[in-house]
């Protein structure tokens, strides 16, 4: 399932949503500018948990390690990032997506704390804002592009059945990855930790930080 929008317009505009994106998308050219030079700069900023530093839990956040990792990456932030924005306020958000990102880091070092293989990538924080979706737009709807063999179906799907299931694959995947390590292969690939850290991060965190003078959106009206 690949998503391509929501229903809700945006009340405010998302500048925060914008900018996080912007940085994003600057820091990844400059990657593909290195050349080769990119995997010193990665493991120097990337997280590493065997090599723990709190500096590169947040400038890990702004690294990529692929096209499509960058380019789904922020897909997802631009598609479910400006309604929480709208909610929260831009202030509130940024710290929020930070922190987001921050736990689910941290999540993501407890269960490898041992791994050489540098963190990259902003999903955990990202997974927070879909955590926060989740919790504020539950009567939202995704429109999604589904492939089926060699053709593509446009439907919309209800926020909370898309989140959930994304949620679900995440814990699944997550708890496939310690008993792999469990049997001795090698850590690395998708921190699924982080996934579903970040979004629990943002269920919990979205009742803190989301302005209650905004709390009605009638968004059926617009759809």
């Amino acid at each position: 399932m690949i998503p391509l929008r929501d229903v809700i317009p945006s009340r405010t505009t998302p500048v925060v949503t914008i900018a996080l994106i912007a940085v994003n998308v600057l820091v990844f050219l400059f990657e593909l500018s290195m050349g080769d030079a990119v995997n010193d700069f990665t493991r120097s900023f990337g997280l590493v948990p065997a090599a723990f530093s709190w500096m590169t839990v947040v400038t890990s956040m702004f690294l990529h390690g692929g096209l499509l990792h960058a380019g789904g990456n922020m897909l997802y932030l631009w598609i479910f990032g400006d309604n929480v924005e709208d909610r929260m306020g831009h202030g509130r958000f940024l710290a929020f997506y930070l922190l987001c990102g921050i736990a689910a880091a941290l999540a993501q070092t407890i269960v490898s704390p041992d791994s050489p293989v540098p963190m990259v990538g902003a999903s955990g924080a990202i997974a927070g804002v879909m955590g926060a979706y989740f919790v504020l737009y539950p009567h939202s709807r995704i429109v999604t592009l589904i492939p089926i063999i060699f053709f593509f179906h446009v439907v919309e799907i209800p926020a909370i059945f898309f989140l959930g299931i994304w949620f679900l694959m995440q814990l699944l995947s997550g708890v496939g990855s310690i008993a792999a390590a469990t049997g001795g292969e090698p850590s690395g690939g998708i921190a699924f930790w982080a996934h579903v850290a970040g979004f629990a991060a943002g269920l919990v965190g979205v009742m803190i930080f989301r302005r209650p003078e905004r709390q009605r959106v009638e968004w059926w009206n617009d759809a």
